[in-house]
């Protein structure tokens, strides 16, 4: 039997201490503020992260780097087989596509996972590859059972502040002043590839109202499991602890006997849309391998 090693990066929302609790390896995302670099996790809390963004800072994502990339399998090699790479979904950055030519290089000894999740549904899919290599599953395996269930998942996310989507330049300066004079909150969908506009809502509660109902129809018509029996629900937020507590006990009581978790949105996706961020996710759970 191989043994497999997993390895992920700081966008699934794994913490280092999380990762060296449950046996697996996380690479930290580089994230550039006024040019200075640090590293998610390790040296840039998400507290920090905020404080700087909103004073204004300039702040721009990046992929892992390359030759960091190479020396983690590298040195993951001596220890194990094999190793299973989930990065960061091919839809939202470049580092997929280019971890999957690196492993070219490796006669099939590194396996780059496109799954094409992020955050809390990133995590659920690195936990569920943990769980497969446990299991005696090969890497080549692994990827392909995690790939066959890549649009069974889905996130939807209510943004607070247009202001972060107009600097990333996802919509027009004249669509954000209007957005905001009207308090529009919009509410967007991950599945798949893409991050997606799905509706506009005027306030928080009818926003909420969306995303809840979103889920219950993604849990019927795309994960086809309408009584949730097997549903992961989790939630996730920028920066708004308060509100994320109160949509969470609205959300269980809507989805009565789900074990619901909560972590923060990673700062690749908090730079894009800012503070004051709520967002709910289902996903098919792994049943049978």
């Amino acid at each position: 039997m191989s043994k497999v090693a997993i390895l992920t990066d700081s966008n699934s929302g794994i913490t280092q201490e999380e990762a060296k609790q449950a046996g697996i390896y996380v690479f930290p995302t580089p994230v550039y503020i006024n040019d200075e670099v640090f590293y998610e996790g390790v040296d840039l809390t998400t507290d920090q992260f905020f404080a700087r963004q909103a004073e204004g800072a300039e702040i721009k994502t990046s992929m892992p780097v390359v030759g960091d990339v190479i020396d983690k399998w590298e040195s993951l090699l001596e220890e194990y087989d094999e190793v299973v790479y989930i990065p960061l979904s091919s839809g939202l950055s470049s580092s997929c596509e280019t971890a999957i030519m690196l492993a070219e290089d490796y006669d099939g000894k590194v396996q780059v996972v496109n799954n094409q999740r992020i955050s809390v549904t990133m995590k659920l899919s690195v936990y569920d590859a943990k769980k497969l290599a446990d299991a005696g599953k090969s890497a080549t395996e692994i990827k392909e059972i995690l790939e066959a269930m890549k649009f069974e998942s889905t996130i939807y996310i209510m943004v607070d502040t247009l202001e972060y989507l107009k600097k990333g330049g996802r919509i027009t300066p004249a669509a954000a002043a209007i957005g905001s004079l009207l308090k529009i909150k919009p509410v967007l969908q991950i599945r798949g590839e893409k991050l997606d506009s799905f509706a506009k809502a005027r306030t928080v509660k009818q926003a909420k109202q969306i995303m809840m109902d979103a889920i219950a129809k993604d849990m019927d018509e795309v994960l086809h499991d309408p009584t949730g029996e097997n549903t992961i629900i989790a939630m996730a937020h920028t920066q708004n602890e308060e509100e994320i507590a109160k949509f969470k006990a609205e959300v269980e009581e809507r989805f009565p006997g789900h074990d619901i978790f909560v972590d923060p949105l990673s700062l690749v996706v908090s730079s894009h849309i800012g503070p004051g961020a709520l967002a709910v996710t289902c996903t098919k759970k792994l049943t049978s391998f």
